[in-house]
């Protein structure tokens, strides 16, 4: 019998989240109802932040993070250029302008180095936020980005749409990703090849009460219900959008929330034998460089291949996997290279991006697989690349 097709990742959908999303569906209330508050609460737990706020989508997240901290037209925001669309795009959605910054060729994170030189690049321009993606899991240098933000006078909002899970060592202390201790938001995502899933959701940590009021606010039309009117009467001070988060995908998110330990067990113990196992394949396939102080939650697992001394592309070797049922994907091509960031900003030199980009792939990855479904990638990959 034919092995079993391995995507680069996918859900883990069990009886007990059916379960739960069952339930949901018999109540009253489908959209935004008890459970809407009760996964924001699970959450902000989960994190250690004050508060979250669920959204429709990471996307969603991103575009009302900047929306509630005041990022407007006239405004520059800080980009890395390895990222999925929507980190920058959020920029634009409120008008405000983008600066790409660099990152590091061997781990796709944004430095501190890369943003000094965004800054220098973004001025005499006011930059308004600073959006630093934790790619992959593993966080980027948090501490001295938000000493370099705070001296340019802008926030910081992290992507961490990777990232659930995911902490940072800093002095003694391991700080959870979301926590809000150098930002005043952090995004997250539950895409179905996430850490956890909702099928689509997002969720923003923040710890203002404030920026969490407007989040909520903005989320819903921007309306509010005053509760001394009368009991039909709404007002809307400004307009917002119809970013909810319905109870059905609440209750699933709440019952995948409470499987976190065990899924990043699982994602940690797979990256392991990833680890151990790709060694013999170097230098002609390397692990993507993880930051010392990063202790992550991985969400991919990428890998750096030298497809030029290999003699091969990289669309040959995904089509040699896929072959031999093994699903791959590139994360990311550099936002800056996209036609309309090129047509608005012109042709840019990132050169860590684009060595980033030349070389990486992201294999399978999630919980349901076994050590033997690592086993059997990495042979398939070594003998795709003549290497075994």
């Amino acid at each position: 019998m034919a092995e079993p097709f391995l995507p680069y990742g996918r859900q883990t959908i069990e009886d007990d989240d059916i379960a739960a999303v069952a339930a949901a569906l018999r109540d009253d209330l489908l959209t935004t109802g008890p459970r809407v508050e009760a996964f924001e609460s699970a959450f902000a737990e989960a994190v250690g932040a004050e508060h979250a706020v669920a959204c429709a989508n990471g996307t969603a997240a991103l575009h009302l993070a900047m929306l509630a901290l005041g990022v407007r037209e006239g405004d520059v925001c800080i980009v890395p250029s390895t990222t999925f669309l929507a980190t920058a795009n959020c920029v634009r959605y409120v008008g405000a302008e983008v600066v790409f910054a660099d990152v590091d060729p061997e781990s796709g994170l944004m430095r501190p180095d890369d943003l000094a030189q965004a800054l220098a690049r973004a001025a005499p321009r006011p930059v308004a936020a600073v959006l630093p993606v934790h790619l992959r899991g593993d966080i980027a240098d948090l501490p001295a980005i938000a000493a370099l933000a705070q001296t340019a006078g802008a926030v910081v909002v992290e992507d961490a749409c990777h990232a659930l899970g995911s902490r940072l060592r800093h002095g003694g202390d391991a700080v959870l990703v979301g926590s809000g201790r150098w930002s005043s938001a952090a995004t997250f995502s539950f895409h179905p090849v996430k850490t956890i899933a909702t099928g689509e959701g997002g969720m923003v940590a923040t710890p203002d009460a404030d920026v969490a009021e407007r989040l909520r606010r903005l989320r819903s039309h921007g309306m509010v219900r005053p509760a001394d009117a009368d009991p039909w009467w709404y007002e809307m001070a400004e307009p917002g959008f119809n970013y909810r988060l319905p109870d059905i995908l609440c209750a699933l998110g709440q019952s995948q929330l409470s499987k976190l330990p065990r899924f990043a067990s699982a994602r940690q113990a797979l990256a392991a034998r990833y680890a151990a196992i790709l060694q013999p394949l170097a230098p002609a396939v390397r692990l993507a460089r993880a930051p010392a102080a990063s202790l992550s939650v991985p969400h991919l697992m990428s890998v750096l291949i030298d497809f030029e001394g290999l003699g091969t592309s990289r669309r040959d070797l995904m089509e040699r996997l896929r072959a031999r049922g093994i699903g791959s994907q590139v994360h990311y091509i550099p936002v800056h290279t996209q036609p309309y960031y090129r047509a608005r900003y012109g042709d840019q030199s990132l050169p860590g991006a684009q060595a980033w980009y030349d070389r990486t792939l992201s294999l399978p990855l999630y919980p349901a697989m076994t050590v033997q479904d690592v086993d059997r990638v990495v042979e398939a990959l070594a003998e795709s690349l003549g290497l075994a």
